[in-house]
C-alpha cells in the first residue's frame, strides 16, 4: 500500500466536513404507518416512559424528509433500528432485522434510497457490546446451559442461568436485560462482522455504543474490515471524555463530542465558567485530537441520554440562541437533537424522549427561525464547514470573544457578545478585502486599512464573510 493510500483510508471521510448531523430517536419522531404499530400504542403528544410506545417508524422519518431538508441538515443519526423487545431498541433481538415496528428490511432499503436521493446521509447506532434477553445465542444458553453452544458468547459466572432480576453473568452496567458479549471470542467477532458486511454497504456510518468497554483491539480490526467495504463509511464513538485513544487514526473517525456540549453548557446555559476557561476547555480539545479528527467531532448539544438545551437554559431565550450561534460556527460538524429546533423541553431520560412535536403553532418559533439561519449560512459558507479556527480575541471583562475560520479564499469572521450592552471592536481583516458582509443582518463592511470597527449586539453575534 502506498503512503497516500494509507492516509487515505486513516482519514475520516471527505463528506463529514460539510454535515450537519439531525439526531432521531425513531419511536419518538413521527407516525407514518399506524399498521406497524406495536400493541397499546399510546396517543401521541402523552408522557414518555421507560416502557410505553408511540408509534414512530422509518415511514415517518421519510414523510418528514422535507422539512429536515427545509432546515438545513443533510446527515441523520438515528437510534438503534433493529429488532428489540423496546422502545428504545438497545437490547437488540435480531441484528439482521429491522425492527417491525418500524418496517421491514425491503422498506428500510427504500428508506436509504430516499435519504440520499435526498441529499442525506445516514448514520445508524450500532449496539455490539451487549444483546437482549431474546437475542437467539442468550436464549440457547438460558434453555441448555453450559452444554449450550454459544456459552462461550458470554461470561456466565455458574449454571443454570439465572433471571435478568438477579443476573448472575456479565451485563451492561449490571442490567440483566443487556447481557454482555464477548467481542474477542472468534465466533462472536465473526458474527459482528457479518452484520457489518450485510449493513454497511447500504449506510454512510455507524455510531457505535459504548465503545469504551470494548478492547481496542476489536475497534482496529473492525476499522479494517468496515472501510474496505465502503471506504466512506463515517465511525463515530459514544465517548463522554477524552477519546484520544481511539482517533488515532486506526479506529474512530470522530465521536459524540460530549465535551464540547459540557463546555457549552458550562458557559453558556450556567455560568459556571469564564470566558477565559471556555476557551481553555475547547483548546485542549483541539490539541489533543489531530486536525482531521477535529472537522469529524459531531458536536452536540443534546441527545436522548441528556436534559434538553432549552430545559438547562431555563428558558432563557438568549441563552439558548447564543448556544446555537456558537455551534453552528465553531469548527466540527454540528448535532441538533430532534425537537431541540423548535423548542421542546424535557429531562433526565425518558423525559428528554418525547414525541416530536408537528403543531407549528405549539413551536418556538423565534428558535427554529433562528437555527434555520444559522444553518443556511453554515451550509453556504466554506470557511464555516472547513476552515482552521484561530481565536482572535477574548475578554473576560466584557464577556466577548472573536475568532476566524479559513478555507483557501473564504474567510468568515465570527463575534460573539454574552454580557447585556452592545460592545465595540476594532477587527483587522486580512489581504484588505473590498467589504465584508454581516450574515445575520446583511450590513456591509469596507475596510480601511485592513480594519472595520464592528458592534457586537448584546447576547448575541455577528458573523462576517468576505
Amino acid at each position: 500500500m502506498q503512503k497516500n493510500e494509507t492516509k487515505k483510508i486513516l482519514s475520516p471521510p471527505d463528506w463529514v466536513q460539510d454535515a450537519v448531523f439531525y439526531q432521531i430517536f425513531p419511536e419518538r419522531f413521527a407516525n407514518g404507518d399506524t399498521s406497524n404499530d406495536p400493541p397499546n400504542v399510546e396517543r401521541w403528544g402523552n408522557t414518555p416512559k421507560p416502557n410505553n410506545y408511540f408509534g414512530g417508524d422509518l415511514k415517518g422519518i421519510l414523510d418528514k424528509l422535507e422539512y429536515l431538508k427545509d432546515l438545513g441538515v443533510n446527515a441523520l443519526y438515528l437510534n438503534p433500528i433493529f429488532s428489540a423487545h423496546s422502545n428504545h431498541k438497545y437490547n437488540i433481538k435480531d441484528y439482521f432485522s429491522i425492527d417491525s415496528s418500524f418496517g421491514t428490511n425491503k422498506y428500510f432499503d427504500q428508506f436509504i434510497f430516499s435519504c440520499h436521493e435526498s441529499g442525506f446521509k445516514v448514520v445508524l447506532d450500532g449496539v455490539f457490546n451487549h444483546v437482549g434477553t431474546a437475542f437467539f445465542a442468550f436464549e440457547d444458553v438460558v434453555k441448555n446451559g453450559r452444554d449450550s453452544r454459544y456459552a462461550s458468547w458470554f461470561n456466565i459466572f455458574w449454571f443454570p442461568v439465572q433471571p435478568p432480576s438477579k443476573p448472575n453473568y456479565e451485563c451492561w452496567w449490571g442490567y440483566g436485560s443487556l447481557p454482555k458479549l464477548m467481542v474477542m471470542n472468534p465466533e462472536v467477532k465473526q458474527y459482528l462482522f457479518d452484520i457489518a458486511k450485510y449493513w454497511t454497504p447500504r449506510i454512510d456510518g455507524w455510531r457505535l455504543d459504548v465503545p469504551n468497554e470494548i478492547p481496542h483491539k476489536f475497534w482496529k480490526e473492525w476499522r479494517r474490515y468496515v472501510k474496505e467495504l465502503n471506504e466512506q463509511c463515517y465511525l463515530t464513538g459514544e465517548l463522554w471524555q477524552d477519546a484520544g485513544a481511539w482517533l488515532e487514526g486506526d479506529e474512530f473517525d470522530g465521536v459524540m463530542n460530549y465535551r464540547f456540549r459540557q463546555s457549552c453548557l458550562d458557559y453558556f446555559a450556567s455560568d459556571k465558567i469564564s470566558l477565559s476557561e471556555f476557551d481553555d476547555s475547547l483548546a485542549n480539545v483541539r490539541n489533543e485530537y489531530s486536525d482531521p479528527h477535529n472537522f469529524a467531532l459531531q458536536n452536540l448539544l443534546g441527545s436522548h441520554d441528556t436534559e434538553r438545551i432549552k430545559t438547562l437554559c431555563r428558558n432563557e431565550q438568549w441563552r439558548v440562541k447564543l448556544t446555537f450561534f456558537f455551534q453552528m460556527t465553531y469548527l466540527g460538524a454540528p448535532m441538533i437533537y430532534y425537537g431541540d429546533e423548535i423548542g421542546m423541553e424535557g429531562g433526565k431520560d425518558p423525559d428528554c424522549r418525547r414525541t416530536m412535536i408537528w403543531d407549528e403553532k405549539e413551536w418556538d418559533s423565534d428558535l427554529h427561525s433562528w437555527i434555520k439561519k444559522l444553518i443556511a449560512i453554515r451550509n453556504s459558507s466554506p470557511a464555516l464547514r472547513r476552515g482552521t479556527f484561530e481565536r482572535i480575541k477574548g475578554n473576560d471583562k466584557k464577556n466577548v470573544y472573536l475568532f476566524k475560520r479559513k478555507y483557501h479564499s473564504h474567510t468568515a469572521y465570527v463575534a460573539f457578545n454574552k454580557s447585556t450592552r452592545a460592545v465595540k471592536e476594532e477587527l483587522t481583516v486580512e489581504n484588505n478585502p473590498k467589504e465584508l458582509t454581516e450574515q445575520l443582518s446583511g450590513r456591509r463592511y469596507v475596510p480601511v486599512h485592513s480594519k472595520i470597527q464592528i458592534t457586537i449586539p448584546p447576547r448575541s453575534g455577528i458573523i462576517l464573510t468576505d
